[in-house]
């Protein structure tokens, strides 16, 4: 699973597998918590991060989900500028 972006211990990936399943959402990894989050409008819909991690999870979604959707639709990843 690719790596799109690193920031404030968090790890961003996205998964890039026929089987991937819609709707289009990344994975956050922080520790030992993990979610996967939409990138529509940044609901968890699977697992969980400390309330602060997910804030920031959201906002840089918020702030590439033009990037996130375009990588979802063609399967082709870059990385991407991390939350500052």
């Amino acid at each position: 699973m690719p790596v799109l972006s690193r920031f404030y211990g968090i790890i961003i990936r996205m998964y890039f597998l026929q089987k991937e399943h819609n709707p289009p959402h990344i994975h956050a990894i922080y520790g030992d918590d993990v979610a996967a989050i939409t990138i529509s409008d940044g609901k968890v819909i699977e697992g969980a991060l400390p309330n602060k991690a997910l804030e920031m999870v959201k906002e840089w979604v918020s702030l590439n989900k033009d990037e996130l959707l375009t990588m979802w639709e063609t399967q082709e990843f870059k990385q991407l500028s991390p939350l500052e």
